[in-house]
């Protein structure tokens, strides 16, 4: 099962990265201890921006956002435990009320910001519920080994290339990993060993997209394939139709990816 995922991680590493979103030469993934009376919360953001301090006001059931930016068009993701802050959010961009995307399931809140403006900003972010739950949730902790990171992460490199975090491909993408692979041990299992490798990179080549629309055309002709045949992914269910169809797509990745180039090679070389 491991060398099933190992090998599905390189070659979509080796293809092109899709899930993911955003960007900055720091290529920003920032984790933040959130410390309320007595517990500490975990806020995770991926950005193109910096996120120099926070502050949370329990409350005003307020999370704010010290963030400074290079560029004018910021982009960044937040995961935010349901414990901590959720409910319906409302968004505050330099005190000015803004609309922001939102995603949540039973663990995390999803949060897409998009913002114009360099230098210094402040984002709030203000929920309905705050701390729900905390009394009961640190009393079965040491039996929780889920994190919020496992939920997933966004959608970078796809969303730098295709333009929007709402373009079909990028939902596509999203879609499968929420409702496909988060839904299974070994889909779980693939998306955690992916994040990890994934961020370490991504945000460099997403924002070289923004920067370089050529580079952005060559990325998207080069993944628009792989996202096709991801689609196969939808029809899995269970672990071993998650393992069974994973196998398929690599296959067909493989001769599209492969095969292909190396039989249009061997051809010309006959010819010759």
């Amino acid at each position: 099962m491991k060398i099933i995922l190992l090998v599905s991680l390189l070659l979509v590493l080796i293809i092109s990265p899709a899930f993911g979103q955003l960007s900055d030469s720091t290529g920003l993934v920032k984790r933040l201890d959130i410390e309320v009376i007595g517990h500490t919360f975990e806020v995770v953001t991926t950005s193109n921006f910096d996120v120099e301090d926070h502050e949370f006001n329990k409350d005003e059931k307020r999370l704010t956002l010290f963030v400074y930016s290079g560029l004018e068009n910021n982009l960044g993701e937040l995961i935010i435990p349901n414990e901590l802050l959720s409910g319906n959010f409302t968004f505050f961009i330099n005190d000015l009320e803004s609309i922001q995307t939102v995603k949540s399931n039973d663990t995390i809140s999803f949060v897409t910001l998009t913002f114009n403006g360099i230098g210094n900003n402040k984002i709030d972010i203000v929920g309905t519920d705050v701390l729900f739950g905390v009394d009961n949730i640190f009393e079965t902790q040491e039996t929780t080994t889920e994190s919020p990171q496992d939920n997933g992460g966004g959608c970078l490199i796809a969303t730098a290339t295709y333009g929007s975090e709402m373009a079909t491909q990028v939902q596509q993408l999203r879609e499968i990993r929420d409702n496909q692979l988060l839904n299974t041990e070994s889909g779980k299992s693939f998306v955690n060993s992916f994040n990890d490798v994934y961020y370490s990179f991504s945000p460099i080549i997403a924002d070289y997209e923004r920067e370089n629309p050529v580079f952005r055309e060559a990325v998207k002709l080069a993944i628009t394939p792989m996202i096709s045949t991801l689609s196969i992914m939808s029809y899995a269910e269970s672990d071993s139709e998650v393992v069974s169809l994973g196998i398929g797509v690599i296959l067909l990745n493989l001769g599209m990816y492969l095969g292909v180039p190396i039989t249009v090679v061997v051809g010309i070389k006959k010819r010759r």
